[in-house]
């Protein structure tokens, strides 16, 4: 059994359930997941190895391996080894009774204003009419950090999903904008490791997970999905079942093929190269490289 660490945002559902059925196990993986608390915390921690692999934005792949602005201020072997989701229900979520016009003036949480979700939050901002400059941003961390501070009226929006935008709308928040709506096609979970040292073991994880995400979206594993939505995220028997829902949409739920498709990450590149361009020399972006074949942001 190979022993690896795992870093996530918000507890893996797909995580819990390939190891609750065997999957891990099957793959020869002896899985811990451990918590991070932002995306630069996340990446500083899988470049000097205290992660093995991490489940995170496919942007923070983009960001890591092309921009040298990224927040660590470095670039890196970092590939992504496959997609997991479309964004688990991606979303920007407003305090209750709000409206797209109380975006202006106010107090916005975001990981942190560099990341992927922010870029994105930029765009269904826009999108509302809403320009950047309209609302404070504050960085508070990872999404359940964000829907804390979102439900205590610490920010008056943020980007939300993987269980959190559930557990907001029973609180009666409102969502503003979705990325379903408005950015599809978007990849919102990926494998990602650093080098090569780590690139079995991440590719064994990325098939047990895919293997669990095929049956899932098969129509199989309701109980153990629900069960995991209770145990890891706190959802109650009806959200446990808009939770297993979302896993099976086609728009934002699993991708059980693994494929980080070409359009999705156009899409990505698309929302960095507007809202943090970074000129390359020859002119472009420095982020139009990433879409080539060879570019090895993708491990084929």
């Amino acid at each position: 059994m190979a022993r690896i660490v795992v870093g996530s945002f918000t507890p893996s559902l797909l995580l819990d359930v390939a190891r609750s059925t065997g999957r891990l196990t099957n793959h020869g993986l002896d899985v811990d997941e451990v918590a991070v608390a932002s995306s630069p915390a996340q990446f500083r921690s899988l470049l000097d190895g205290g992660l093995d692999v991490a489940l995170t934005s496919p942007d923070n792949a983009l960001a890591y391996r092309f921009d040298p602005r990224n927040p660590l201020g470095e670039l890196a072997d970092v590939r992504i080894v496959a997609a997991i989701d479309r964004g688990m229900g991606l979303g920007l979520y407003g305090r209750p009774g709000s409206a797209p016009a109380d975006l202006a003036g106010a107090r916005v949480g975001v990981d942190v204003a560099t990341s992927g979700f922010a870029l994105a939050l930029y765009a269904l901002a826009d999108s509302l009419g809403v320009h950047r400059d309209a609302y404070e941003l504050v960085a508070l961390g990872s999404t359940p950090r964000r829907l804390e501070a979102l439900l205590a009226g610490d920010c008056t929006a943020t980007m939300l999903n993987a269980g959190n935008e559930l557990v907001a709308e029973q609180h009666g928040c409102v969502r503003l904008a979705s990325v379903a709506d408005r950015l599809s096609p978007y990849l919102g979970t990926v494998v990602a490791v650093s080098g090569s040292a780590r690139l079995d073991a991440a590719r064994r994880l990325a098939s047990a997970l895919l293997e669990t995400a095929h049956t899932i979206v098969a129509g199989g594993l309701d109980t153990e999905v629900a069960a995991s939505a209770g145990r890891r995220l706190g959802l109650d028997d009806e959200l446990a079942r808009r939770y297993v829902d979302r896993l099976r949409d086609p728009r934002d739920g699993l991708v059980p093929d693994g494929v980080a498709d070409r359009a999705a990450l156009k899409t990505l590149v698309r929302l960095r190269s507007t809202y943090l361009p970074n000129p390359g020399p020859d002119g472009g972006d420095v982020l139009d490289a990433a879409l080539d074949e060879d570019s090895g942001l993708v491990h084929r």
